[in-house]
């Protein structure tokens, strides 16, 4: 998933959470800290630090508003954000929540509606959103409940002039086949290099971020629409059989340890050719100071059944149900989200710096064009052409590409890649690792079955 982030969040357990009262906040009440001001809890990625440090000189000063910050890691900050919305403490009045969390937040009725305030705010030009991240941003009925920060799908990055070097060019819109064999042809093309990158650390969002995608394109999927447990499909088995062997014939040393740093280090140091992982890598691939900066060419996700297969996700910004400050939340989130604060992050901290995909207006921006031309147009396309409610080759039971959108797949999605991250070090068949994931897949199917037939 998302490129820097590790999505390991325990958010099945929190949506298990009784609803207990919550602190109170600064001020004394819900969404405490005073009339004027708002708290946000926040992730810490380096976008959201640079919005935490541009805040008090710009939305502050135009509106008066005070925004009073909690920033903390990942993993930490998905379990607080579970906690104070599945409670409804309303110690928050915005928080960063995700495409996987929100349709949920959304049934539980723990996050607020946006609908009305796009509607009454047209300078904030929903249109321009880009149209998968609306959709995945949206509940079941059809209201929008988040605004993306930024946003990704994944690509295949590769080096040119290592595969110029072998007299390779590489298609248009590789399939996973093509790749494995590039990956087998440019293996050692440089002392030390590998063919390709891929992700083998254990976790629903490290290995399984990728290599879902791979199981969507090969015909697999977790679950059938009517809850039926697909883990040891012959499609999914074969999906993961690629997967493990590509990785463990051409892929990095310590695959089984690597996620998306690794990769991108790997990546950086021409350790590998390939590396297939989220569009946002890009940026920090063609950084001015990185030594592979207009080396790298970009392809679509490869496939191998469907027409494309790559992810989505976004950083989001979500309302608290509780809030007592929906409107200054809003003014905040229409800020944060808007085109505006695009142009004040690439004046003032660099184009690099602009938390991208999420608009179609910033692909337009001859100024953030000149610094991301290598991938803008890739980065683009590949977040439109995802399509969260049809990734695959047949109906599913629950939206998302690189997961499934119920609250009981960060724990069934991590136990499975544990064993599959053993296949590609050598200690465990991968006949052996989707057997033992099938019963878990298929005791959390049984779950909904049993709803369904209520």
């Amino acid at each position: 998933m998302l490129g820097q982030r590790k999505r390991l969040g325990a958010v099945a357990i929190a949506f298990l959470v009784s609803a207990v009262s919550g602190c109170a906040g600064w001020g004394g009440g819900a969404g405490g800290g005073g009339a004027d001001s708002i708290n946000v809890l926040m992730v810490n990625n380096p976008q959201m630090v640079d919005l935490q440090k541009l805040t008090a000189d710009n939305f502050t000063k135009q509106t008066g508003i005070k925004v009073n910050f909690t920033v903390l890691p990942e993993n930490d900050v998905r379990d607080k954000i579970s906690q104070e919305f599945s409670s409804q403490a309303g110690q928050y009045d915005v928080a960063t929540v995700s495409n996987f969390e929100i349709p949920i937040y959304a049934t539980s009725k723990w996050i607020a509606p946006l609908s009305d305030y796009i509607a009454k705010d047209p300078s904030f030009d929903q249109d321009d959103i880009l149209k998968p991240m609306t959709q995945s941003l949206s509940g079941a009925d059809g209201k929008i409940y988040g605004e993306p920060f930024y946003g990704e799908s994944s690509f295949l990055m590769y080096r040119k002039d290592v595969l110029a070097s072998k007299g390779i060019t590489m298609p248009a819109n590789p399939t996973w086949q093509q790749v494995a064999d590039i990956a087998a042809q440019v293996d050692n093309a440089q002392p030390g290099m590998r063919g390709i990158c891929l992700r083998g650390q254990p976790g629903w969002g490290q290995v399984f971020a990728p290599l879902t995608t791979v199981v969507n394109t090969f015909g697999g999927t977790w679950f059938t629409k009517d809850w039926q447990a697909g883990v040891n499909s012959p499609e999914f088995t074969q999906a993961v059989k690629f997967y493990v062997d590509l990785v463990r014939a051409h892929g990095e040393a310590g695959a089984p340890q690597a996620g998306f740093t690794e990769c991108l280090n790997n990546t950086i140091q021409s350790n590998v050719a390939m590396w297939y992982d989220a569009t946002s890598a890009a940026g920090s691939l063609e950084a001015p100071n990185s030594p592979v900066k207009g080396k790298m060419g970009y392809a679509p996700a490869p496939v191998v059944k469907t027409d494309s297969s790559g992810w989505l996700y976004a950083w989001a910004w979500g309302i608290q149900e509780a809030s007592k400050k929906k409107d200054n939340a809003w003014k905040f989130i229409s800020w944060a989200s808007g085109k505006d604060y695009e142009n004040l992050v690439g004046e003032q901290l660099g184009w690099s710096r602009v938390p991208a995909g999420k608009r179609a207006s910033t692909y337009e921006n001859p100024a953030y064009l000149k610094e991301a031309a290598a991938f803008a147009e890739p980065t683009k396309q590949a977040i439109e052409n995802a399509d969260p409610t049809d990734p695959g080759t047949q109906p599913r039971p629950a939206i998302g590409i690189q997961f499934v959108d119920i609250p009981e797949f960060p724990d069934l999605g991590t136990q499975v890649s544990q064993d599959v991250s053993s296949a590609i070090a050598g200690r465990m068949s991968v006949d052996e690792a989707l057997k033992r994931g099938q019963e878990l897949a298929d005791d959390v199917a049984e779950r909904y079955r049993s709803r369904q037939a209520k």
